[in-house]
């Protein structure tokens, strides 16, 4: 039997675990991805997640349940998030946890070689599957290798040291492909793809010092959006309650610390003081990160309890065994006597509160569907399962999950492409009087008689082809909905529209080489890196732990300021070789945008919900707020336009969020 030549291909940005669990999951099926990534795969940022990964496998015997993992993220997100959405994450965990243990990752197990399991934040069973100190670097290296098989057999196609500069929409708005730059040879390309699906991580270098990589910039995020796409809830920035901080970058000490044990506590009238665990007795030092994070900023801000006098609080593990240690966290010890030059096991750490992730990204549906039709989004860069607060260790899972959806979800809009165009190439060849056999008119998706004629018909009559698949309003006023068959030619023409031109393929990569061009000559007087700096600094000072509306006015002015000033930047790379200076000032560009984003977000949401504290509105207002942020760009202002919608949180009635404090 012939088989039509056209494959299936899709684009995945991102070599993280979502990007190559989605990757994984569209080989599966048969399809083609072309993998594009900052950086080799192994060096994603996934590799930073230290303490594991939530999965309901109740090996300690507590009668965990599925449902008190739902119920406790709902809890935790401060019922900000799509429940149907979390409760299909929630139990899908214990069966991702036994797809890694099949690939192999060395999960830590019990002397009887059962997994085993710790406690992290906002959790009162023990949920947490982990390797070690370096869960995330285990998970993501198991997926390199699977990924790489798929490689060997020609369905994936990367490209390494390649920066996603903008997705292609065809003219009706369905994106059918995407433009990159090679980050050595400075080339640009368009790609003609079926989907384009984004997995690039937080955006946590907007706030300048942050735990997060160098490559968590959020630059394609405000590049999608400022071709159409929403963000949801992008006020809602998690600060992690412990961090080394630097003078380059925080360095995170995980939750996994506090949930072998560690306690949090300053010096109080001469004695420790252990003001987590005397607040929050049923909890202790393991309140959730919002929650902690807001008691040290007070404990250190207002009381002015820090150590030394200095914005920093201890964790101390010195009163566990060594030994116990070191198999449990050894590489968190090994890094924070790296930098600190000073032993864990032996003496108190120092920390305090850093930007750590984005409970906020690019708004997705439950199949992660953007709002731009042939654009997905999973991982950190979208917003769904977390709400206003995510609970620690719920990251590596929702990242994995998300990928194990939007990868299927891909390949069948993906074969819903093809399909139509073969339907099309039948029609070109029948219109050029070509006579197929009838293996080939199977082969191309023969379009049924009925089908043609509803087609034609709707073209002759110049009625839009959207029309024809509209309700019809009947005379006595009832709504008649329209029988058609969705895999028919002009239903999937409709769904998919035209196919990309050469032309507008090569149109939309001159529009990109221009801007690169453009930005290469730019010879102003702004330093890109000092108005990155700058940027930092304002975010991290009015839009992190709490919130006051006339210093968030004052932070979007000098934010819109910056974007100004962006425009008289000077470059001193003029070259067209690994020019790393231009990439970030295209970047810087994006993340301005994603700035003005958070932060009008943040002004208008008046409540306090989740990591979102404002003390002029300190309670949570389900009257008013109860719903999703929802941000889209302003090309003629520049700003985003904040709206907001209902969502699904009928499975769980909305309670308040003390955590038994005292």
């Amino acid at each position: 039997m012939a088989k039509s030549a056209i494959k299936n291909r899709i684009a995945v940005v991102g070599g993280g675990i979502s990007g190559l669990m989605a990757t994984l999951k569209i080989c599966e099926a048969g399809g083609e991805v072309d993998l594009f990534s900052y950086c080799p795969p192994k060096r994603s940022h996934s590799l930073c997640a230290q303490g594991g990964m939530n999965a309901c496998m109740n090996t300690k015997g507590e009668g965990d349940t599925t449902y008190i993992h739902f119920d406790d993220t709902v809890y935790g997100g401060d019922f900000l998030a799509d429940q149907v959405a979390v409760k299909g994450m929630c139990e899908a965990a214990p069966g991702i946890v036994e797809m890694f243990d099949r690939m192999g990752v060395p999960f830590t197990r019990t002397a009887e070689g059962v997994l085993d399991l710790r406690n992290f934040g906002g959790q009162k069973k023990k949920r947490t599957v982990f390797a070690g100190s370096t869960t995330g670097q285990q998970l993501l290296y198991a997926l390199d290798e699977q990924v790489r098989k798929w490689e060997s057999k020609g369905q994936v196609h990367p490209y390494i040291f390649w920066e996603f500069i903008k997705i292609i929409k065809n003219k009706e708005g369905v994106c059918r492909g995407m433009v990159a730059q090679n980050m050595n040879s400075m080339e640009i390309k368009a790609f003609r793809e079926d989907a384009v699906i984004l997995a690039t991580g937080g955006p946590g270098q907007i706030f300048g010092l942050c735990t997060a990589s160098t490559i968590c910039n959020g630059s394609a995020v405000g590049a999608v959006y400022a071709q159409g796409a929403h963000i949801g809830n992008p006020e809602f920035i998690q600060i992690h309650p412990t961090a080394i901080p630097g003078t380059d970058k925080n360095r995170l000490m995980s939750e996994a610390c506090r949930g072998e044990g560690g306690r949090i506590w300053v010096y109080k009238d001469g004695k420790p003081w252990y003001f987590l665990e005397e607040k929050y007795p049923d909890y202790g030092n393991l309140v959730p990160r919002d929650i902690a994070s807001r008691e040290i900023f007070d404990v250190c801000v207002n009381q002015g309890l820090g150590v030394d006098g200095e914005n920093k609080v201890y964790l101390d593990l010195s009163h566990i065994p060594a030994d116990y240690l070191e198999r449990k966290l050894g590489g968190i010890l090994e890094m924070y006597s790296e930098f600190m030059g000073q032993d864990p096991r032996k003496v108190p750490m120092t920390i305090y509160p850093s930007v750590h992730y984005s409970m906020g990204g690019i708004w997705v549906d439950r199949k992660h569907n953007t709002n731009i039709p042939g654009l997905m989004a999973s991982g950190e860069c979208d917003y769904q399962y977390h709400g206003a607060n995510r609970l620690g260790a719920n990251s590596l899972l929702s990242a994995a999950y998300s990928g194990t959806i939007v990868g299927p979800v891909a390949m069948e809009w993906a074969t819903r492409c093809n399909k139509l165009r073969e339907m099309e190439e039948w029609l070109n060849r029948k219109a050029k009087g070509e006579t197929l056999m009838p293996a080939q008119e199977k082969a191309l998706q023969k379009p049924s008689d009925e089908d043609l004629n509803l087609y034609e018909e709707s073209l002759k009559e110049s009625r839009s082809l959207r029309m024809t698949m509209q309700p019809k309003i009947e005379a006595d006023g009832t709504l008649t909905q329209p029988t058609v068959d969705k895999n028919s030619l002009y239903a999937l023409r409709l769904e998919m529209g035209s196919e990309l031109t050469d032309a507008e393929l090569e149109a939309a990569r001159q529009e990109c080489v221009k801007e690169f061009e453009d930005i290469i000559q730019m010879n102003g007087k702004e330093n890109a890196h000092e108005l990155h700096q700058e940027l930092g600094r304002l975010m991290n000072k009015y839009v992190t732990i709490e919130r006051v509306n006339k210093d968030l006015d004052f932070c979007f002015g000098e934010v819109k300021k910056i974007l100004a000033r962006w425009n008289d930047i000077g470059v001193t790379d003029h070259g067209h070789w690994a020019n790393q200076e231009a990439m970030f000032v295209r970047q810087l560009r994006n993340m301005i945008l994603y700035a003005l984003v958070i932060t009008k977000a943040a002004r208008m949401r008046d409540e306090s919900r989740g990591a979102h504290f404002k003390r002029e509105f300190p309670n949570r207002d389900d009257e008013h707020f109860m719903k999703i942020t929802i941000a889209d760009y302003d090309p003629k202002s520049e700003e985003p336009v904040i709206t907001y919608e209902d969502f699904d949180h009928s499975l769980i009635k909305p309670r308040a969020r003390t955590y038994g404090s005292k």
